[in-house]
């Protein structure tokens, strides 16, 4: 399935959507913790997210491509 060209922080807005809750940002990096299951993810705060980067976000969360893409 083909992502779609987002930014970093409409993939946190994505992210938080589905129960991630920011925890703190470290320059360009924006932070996102889960408590259950425990997940930690790193976003890069750029103006567009190259699609393997987007892919490995989504992989880590657990979450399918099509349940994020309906999140954005």
């Amino acid at each position: 399935m083909k992502l779609p060209v987002v930014s970093g922080r409409e993939c946190v807005q994505a992210l938080i959507k589905s129960g991630f809750i920011f925890k703190r940002q470290h320059s360009s990096h924006i932070i996102l913790v889960r408590e259950k299951p425990y997940s930690l993810i790193v976003v890069p705060d750029h103006t567009t997210l190259d699609r393997g980067t987007l892919r490995a976000i989504i992989r880590q969360t657990g979450i399918a491509v099509n349940e994020f893409l309906e999140l954005l």
